[in-house]
């Protein structure tokens, strides 16, 4: 399925998204024309984010362009709060949203001792979303072919690898990751200090075959925000989902450390970090024609976080 530059939805509707998710009290269409039940009836079981986090998703959506009417949206679901709640905000953007999408869930088992995504089905399951459960023994792979980087690089390739396979398999055409505003940061500060780069991940681009877009829709928002989130909903969250990560100490999580530390000293350090790296979030994005306004790049205290 070969994406298309041409088919990015109008400003109009990309404001209309954002009006339409940070709305969580708009009217919700009936499950059938012949059963009449109440709000509260229809809405019982549904976990709704919260405003603060919905609305930066919302900006970021409109910002970054990144749902079309018709997209097939494969989310990448590793049982981590992360991801979790980007299922349910995704959920809820889509019982809002006026544009129609479709949203289906992938796990990547790497075999490694300790990880059971075998809950994920079922939750799945209740929530009305497809879920695909793929595996590949990962550290044999970094054992037989990882030359000169980390683990966790070269994890994320792999999976990156299969997710894309997935999409391709099953006909979605968009991969949804769960990157949060804290991931970027980090990202963008390895990335100078050990590469001399100036680089962090993208919020909206496509791959290198042209056939699948990659959306980061909470790169607006902090971590504290999906951990808190996700404890609040009672999310049922795979602590140790990447077991690997967590048996010895990491340099993202050295980087992590040490920028929640200078934020105890600099309340704006992340408003001013996500300021910095807006060209390298934004690159390749539409060929150049994200909704990037001035207005955004104002002052670090301006910055919604």
């Amino acid at each position: 399925m070969t994406v298309t530059m041409s088919e990015s939805i109008t400003e109009p509707t990309a404001e209309a998204i954002t009006k339409a998710i940070s709305d969580v009290e708009s009217d919700i269409k009936p499950v059938s024309a012949s059963i009449k039940r109440s709000k509260k009836e229809r809405t019982k079981d549904w976990i709704k984010p919260p405003k603060s986090i919905m609305k930066l998703v919302g900006k970021a959506m409109a910002q970054y362009q990144m749902l079309r009417e018709g997209d097939r949206v494969l989310l990448g679901l590793s049982g981590g709060k992360d991801s979790m709640s980007l299922l349910i905000i995704l959920k809820h953007i889509q019982r809002h949203a006026p544009i129609h999408f479709e949203i289906a869930a992938c796990t990547i088992d790497p075999e490694i001792p300790g990880f059971d995504p075998s809950p994920l089905k079922s939750w799945c399951a209740s929530l009305d979303v497809p879920y695909f459960y793929e595996s590949e023994d990962i550290v044999k792979l970094a054992e037989e072919r990882m030359k000169g980087n980390s683990f966790c690089s070269f994890c994320a390739r792999q999976k990156r690898g299969i997710l894309y396979s997935t999409c391709r398999r099953e006909g979605y055409n968009v991969l949804a990751l769960a990157q949060h505003l804290d991931d970027l940061a980090e990202s963008f500060i390895m990335s100078a200090f050990n590469a001399g780069q100036l680089r962090t991940m993208k919020a909206h681009y496509l791959n290198d075959d042209k056939d699948i877009r990659i959306i980061r829709p909470l790169v607006r928002v902090r971590e504290c925000q999906t951990r808190e989130f996700a404890t609040e909903a009672g999310l049922p969250v795979i602590e140790d989902n990447c077991p690997a990560c967590y048996a010895k100490p990491q340099a993202r999580e050295e980087t992590k450390q040490m920028l929640l530390a200078q934020e105890k000293t600099n309340s704006h350090l992340y408003a001013n970090l996500w300021r910095a790296m807006q060209p390298l979030i934004a690159d390749d994005n539409h060929a150049g024609h994200a909704s990037l306004l001035q207005s955004e790049l104002s002052e670090p205290n301006e910055v919604d976080l």
